[in-house]
């Protein structure tokens, strides 16, 4: 499988980058957090460490660490605004379950 970007995704994430001035892509991972377990986080990549995995979407590089790998493969991240509120969304085929305030989620 793969993680894959949506369009308006890779579009936020290129803006990003470029206003950044430098970057070689997205890194998105888990970490333990919230009530549910664990969490999704994302940071921009200037340097591919040796056990990243590497995927590439509309043009966008999306690195991931073969430990985050086994809980995020096949997610797809999406970026959407609703009203006031934007942010990226993770449609993410293991998660079982989601907190109650959507900032921690469950495989």
């Amino acid at each position: 499988m793969a993680i894959t970007l949506t369009e308006p995704a890779a579009e936020r994430v290129k803006g990003f980058l470029k206003n950044r001035g430098k970057g070689i892509g997205l890194r998105l991972g888990v970490k333990t957090m919230g009530c549910s377990g664990m969490g999704y986080v994302i940071e921009f990549v200037d340097e591919i460490n040796p056990d990243d995995e590497v995927f590439e979407n509309n043009g966008v590089k999306v690195i991931v660490d073969k430990k985050s790998l086994v809980y995020i493969d096949g997610t797809e991240v999406d970026f959407a605004r609703e009203g006031l509120n934007e942010g990226f969304k993770f449609n993410n085929p293991k998660e079982k379950d989601q907190c109650g305030c959507g900032e921690s989620f469950t495989v």
